[in-house]
């Protein structure tokens, strides 16, 4: 058996439907815990909003946000997994199918970055990233799509042979710098080493890490335990309203390199959209978040 053509057209269609109308259960927890842990009641009262937004939304099966953003996968393809298909192309017509028909439409975010002309189609869209899984008879595909707010404010800085106050400092820079356009409470993704594009895969990769899972080496995870409490101390909080509930999390991940050393930062709104589902070979789709 294979994983046929049209499932995976199916199924990464719903998996970008589903990540506008609902938040994971693990972000639901974390806003729920910055909630009792506030004490600025502003920032409070932003919180409770965001969870009663993401509930109206889901009852009424609608966006969360107007900006759905563009669309981005990341698929885990098991050595034993077999295709029916062309798995590009199954994304890319799922994705056009579901813009014919979704309710409500959506607003035509893909857009050309040299003429600036919008739609719903372009070169490389959708974003599609691929890794090898060995000894797996399945393909894993997150679908995060990316907006304005956490998409604009994304940073990678190489430095030469680093020491951990300059990583951490630059990390904090650019979430000084963010502010609250990235509409806080965020998960912050961190990559640090290995190569310019290996760095940002693995920042962007630190965003889709279910909250509350932290680095198995108790260095980095107390790098993410540092992080994550300066972070909350700037101030911003909920959407900007102050208070102490910035980050939801902050995940880092770091890979060997050369003495230079790049150090990306990338964000995940407190949507923090993220659906995961596996297809096996036998046809079973797993819905993971």
């Amino acid at each position: 058996m294979a994983i046929e053509y049209d499932t995976l057209k199916r199924v990464t269609a719903q998996l970008f439907d589903r990540s506008l109308r609902g938040i994971p259960a693990d972000t639901r927890t974390a806003l729920e815990a910055a909630d009792t842990r506030e004490t600025n009641e502003t920032a409070r009262h932003t919180l409770r909003l965001m969870l009663k937004s993401a509930d109206a939304a889901q009852q009424a099966n609608q966006f969360i946000c107007s900006d759905a953003g563009v669309p981005v996968y990341f698929v885990k393809v098991g050595t034993q997994a077999r295709f029916g298909g062309d798995v590009r192309r199954a994304i890319t017509e799922g994705f056009a199918e579901l813009v014919a028909s979704i309710d409500p439409p959506l607003l035509p975010h893909v857009t050309h970055p040299l003429t600036l002309e919008r739609g719903y189609a372009g070169k490389g869209m959708p974003i599609v990233t691929f890794d090898l899984v060995d000894d797996c008879d399945y393909v894993e595909i997150t679908c995060s799509p990316k907006a304005l707010g956490s998409g604009r404010w994304a940073a990678l800085e190489i430095f030469s042979f680093p020491d951990l106050a300059t990583i951490e400092g630059f990390v904090i820079d650019t979430v000084i710098k963010a502010g609250a356009q990235t509409c806080p409470p965020v998960v912050v993704g961190v990559g640090i080493g290995g190569t310019f594009d290996y760095a940002a895969k693995m920042a962007k990769e630190g965003t889709l890490r279910p909250i509350g899972q932290h680095h198995p080496e108790p260095m980095v995870a107390a790098m993410e335990k540092r992080l994550a409490e300066a972070v909350n101390q700037t101030g911003f909080g909920p959407m900007g309203t102050g208070g102490a509930s910035t980050a939801m999390a902050v995940n880092v991940d770091y890979c060997a390199g050369h003495g230079f050393t790049p150090v990306a930062v990338a964000f995940n709104c407190w949507i923090n959209r993220r659906t995961r589902a596996r297809l096996h070979n036998d046809g079973r789709v797993e819905v993971l978040e």
